[in-house]
């Protein structure tokens, strides 16, 4: 940028001399004009973030997106020398964080934190205020996590073969919860079900509380949900897992077979947090806010943190992240349409 300027500059003075019509009024004008672009030029990549940025987070606080979101506050705080400041909005399973978020203006001073219910709730609503795709960036994968297959202690079960051949002989006889019509949990019970060629009840509840204190108590009988959800009450025997949904084994549970390992590639499924932001967002504020929270997650203490939380640091580009935002909806409405999944 000095470059340009003393060549922009030489030139003014030189054209100045040859013509003699170059006021040094005009000409100061003229220098200031070129500061004021340059600086606007410059302020994209360079001088973001300039002030506080919101993470805004559509759940309660305590909840995987609100536990990540204050992980990777800090440690941006301390790189890029700004706040960060998470913002909760709980309500209508996130809907209402992402309107803000679309409605925001796409300076990267307003980013949120989803996962993977941004995309199944995109995948059963046609009338959301905004468009999953066209209506945000996607800037970074924060991590990912296996869900846990799991089955009241009230049940027989303690191989999954031994719970798909009872089901093949009894459709509908045994029943699972989900957090809620729509949720992350129906759509992996509802694509382990179709790859296992059995028909499972479904038992909505509000929430993962109540799901979880039903199937202690033997009123539900299969519960599929996250491993932050359910690996202390899986490690006190309250429950029993008998698998993960992911293609291999995960390091969080690495005792559990996977559920390609055990014949149902098709059920295949990861759990999955990442960072997002209004759509227009100038690609040198995404491109370094992307590189950063790379940079975050890499670290060997956010490792730890995820591990411990149930999950795997992720680290991918924004193309790649874009991509497996689409890929996802595509294959949620498509097991939304073969279950009969539809929004409340």
């Amino acid at each position: 940028m000095n470059k340009r300027l003393t060549l922009i500059s030489k030139l003014t003075l030189s054209t100045g001399l040859q013509h003699g019509i170059v006021h040094g009024a005009t000409a100061l004008a003229l220098l200031l004009s070129i500061l004021t672009v340059a600086y606007a030029q410059a302020q994209p990549s360079t001088l973001y973030p300039s002030k506080p940025v919101t993470i805004l987070v559509g759940s309660a606080a305590g909840g995987s997106n609100d536990t990540f979101a204050r992980a990777i506050s800090k440690p941006l705080q301390e790189l890029l020398g700004q706040s960060f400041i998470v913002e909760n909005k709980p309500a209508a399973g996130g809907i209402l964080a992402n309107n803000i978020l679309a409605k925001s203006a796409p300076d990267g001073y307003t980013i949120a934190v989803v996962s993977s219910t941004f995309t199944t709730g995109a995948a059963i609503r046609d009338n959301l205020p905004y468009d999953a795709i066209k209506s945000f960036t996607p800037v970074a994968m924060l991590a990912k996590g296996p869900l846990l297959i799991t089955v009241s202690p009230h049940t027989p079960f303690m191989h999954i073969d031994e719970l798909v051949s009872y089901a093949r002989k009894h459709p509908g006889k045994l029943n699972y919860g989900t957090s809620g019509v729509g949720s992350i949990n129906q759509f992996a019970t509802e694509l382990f079900a179709d790859a296992a060629q059995i028909k499972l009840t479904h038992v909505p509840y509000k929430g993962m509380n109540p799901a979880m204190t039903d199937l202690i108590g033997g009123q539900i009988d299969l519960l599929i949900a996250s491993a932050p959800s359910l690996l202390g009450q899986v490690n006190s025997q309250k429950i029993r897992a008998l698998s993960v949904t992911t293609e291999s084994r995960s390091e969080i549970i690495p005792q559990l077979p996977s559920a390609t390992e055990l014949g149902y590639p098709q059920s295949a499924v990861d759990l999955w947090w990442g960072v997002i932001a209004p759509a227009g967002i100038p690609p040198e504020i995404t491109q370094k806010l992307n590189l950063t929270i790379n940079q975050v997650i890499a670290s060997q203490a956010m490792q730890e943190f995820f591990l411990k939380e149930g999950a795997k640091a992720a680290p991918s580009s924004t193309a790649l992240f874009k991509t497996h935002i689409q890929e996802e909806i595509k294959r949620w409405k498509h097991v939304a349409q073969k279950a009969n999944i539809q929004a409340d």
